[in-house]
């Protein structure tokens, strides 16, 4: 079950959205507009962290406390932050008038070199290629960090294109592809007061 408690849209940008299954119980709030520490507790060190740099570094507030099903894996509790986080932004751009809805990205981390663009499109798509060779980094499966860009596309309703382009360290190339995601996120959120970014009046 998903509870909705968001703030009006005319008042802020900010949605915070709570969820209970079987697998997780977690509460996500998101700031578009106003930059704080994030506050991330998932259970998964490595996971936090990215969490952490990608609330940095897209310029958001981020609030998010996940209790899940870690004594199975990692998939359900990274699965549902992304939809949780997804879900959070979709609701905080309310009808998404006004914002600049693209945004493209490069992050580098040492020798790795990460790319992101996003489109707020309303249209859920995720092409991910992290280039991972580990299957696990800090107790966190490879595969679900790919997984997690694809399971915030689809909640957040946007197109989501990220490529790590070289490196070498797996830790690096994870690191560079948040960041790079961050900053995409950060320029499709950004006012720039044009109305909706459609020919279709709607987004």
């Amino acid at each position: 079950m998903m509870k909705d408690t968001s703030a009006s849209p005319e008042t802020a940008r900010v949605a915070v959205v709570e969820r209970t299954t079987r697998e997780t119980t977690i509460t996500a709030c998101i700031d578009l507009d106003t930059p704080a520490d994030a506050d991330i507790s998932t259970g998964l060190g490595f996971f936090d962290h990215m969490l952490t740099a990608f609330a940095m570094h897209a310029r958001v507030g981020l609030t998010l406390a996940c209790r899940g099903d870690l004594h199975v894996d990692d998939h359900h509790t990274i699965e549902d932050c992304a939809i949780l986080i997804g879900a959070t932004v979709d609701r905080a751009l309310g009808d998404r008038s006004g914002i600049a809805r693209f945004g493209s990205a490069y992050a580098p981390l040492d020798e790795a070199l990460a790319r992101a663009v996003v489109d707020l499109s309303g249209r859920p798509a995720s092409v991910i290629s992290l280039d991972l060779t580990r299957d696990s980094i800090g107790g966190v499966a490879a595969e679900n960090l790919e997984h997690f860009f694809a399971s915030f596309a689809i909640a957040a309703r946007a197109a989501v294109h990220i490529d790590v382009i070289r490196g070498v360290n797996d830790h690096h190339k994870a690191e560079s592809a948040f960041k790079a995601f961050a900053l995409a996120c950060r320029a499709a959120i950004a006012r720039d007061g044009a109305g909706v970014p459609s020919t279709k009046g709607s987004l």
